[in-house]
């Protein structure tokens, strides 16, 4: 008798794809010396906190958003990423994809 239980396919670590890009990014950017895990941990738990104020987290894209957050705020004050910069990139790829016929792969011009 077989005492193995199949439970199906594993659950996803991450929720969405760009969860995994931005703690990939992330993770990449320490390894690199880019800054200290333990100062981004403090800067990380004090945006959770900060937006955990107005209104309950729930763990899912709210949690990458303040992940998100914290990473450009590091970077800006390090010069390395501006929010103008961040901002104008943003919106580029909004319009790229928002332009891009479906089904085909979305470039920036």
């Amino acid at each position: 008798m077989n005492d193995c239980i199949s439970y199906g396919a594993p659950e996803p670590v991450f929720a969405q794809p760009w969860h995994a890009q931005v703690f990939a990014v992330t993770v990449a950017l320490n390894e690199a010396g880019r800054f200290e895990w333990a100062d981004w941990a403090a800067r990380f738990s004090a945006i959770l906190k900060r937006n955990g104020l107005a209104r309950e987290l729930d763990g899912g894209d709210d949690y990458f958003h303040a992940w998100l957050e914290t990473l450009e705020t590091l970077l800006a004050e390090q010069g390395a990423a501006m929010p103008k910069d961040v901002q104008d990139v943003h919106q580029a790829w909004e319009e790229a994809y928002l332009t891009t016929p479906h089904g085909q792969p979305v470039h920036l011009g």
